[in-house]
């Protein structure tokens, strides 16, 4: 199964989120942002990934999730290699603008390991609060 690869680098002029959006976010000293990923009709938790404002940029207007690779410093859209494929629903941001929740139909696995989501198979064993039912 081929991994999503990056689809093009970093480009050298400055993004142009609305001044709305921009002014809200709270970005890592990298200038990124965590983009928390869910499927929109299940709720289901599907990965994590990073955004500066020109993956965010893309990601509202064109219909298609982009994030930016911290190893490879490199734009890449969810399945442009893979053919997993997230079709954006809606991109929300969290009360004090340093997460966002990208609600997405995702078509195929959303992890690069072929597993449906990135946390399949990787519980940690907690133990169960009181008040968990």
């Amino acid at each position: 199964m081929a991994s999503d690869i990056p689809s093009e680098s970093a480009p050298a002029q400055e993004a142009t989120l609305p001044a709305e959006i921009a002014d809200r976010l709270r970005r890592t000293a990298d200038g990124l942002v965590a983009a928390i990923v869910q499927q929109h009709d299940t709720g289901e938790v599907l990965m994590l990934g990073w955004m500066d404002d020109e993956a965010l940029r893309r990601t509202l207007t064109e219909g298609r999730v982009t994030y930016w690779s911290r190893s490879r410093a490199e734009y890449w859209r969810k399945g442009d290699t893979s053919g997993h494929l997230q079709h954006v629903r809606s991109v929300a941001m969290d009360c004090d603008g340093d997460a966002l929740l990208v609600r997405v139909d995702q078509v195929g696995a959303a992890c690069h390991t072929g597993t449906r989501t990135c946390f399949d198979g990787r519980d940690l064993g907690a133990v169960v609060g009181e008040g968990a039912r």
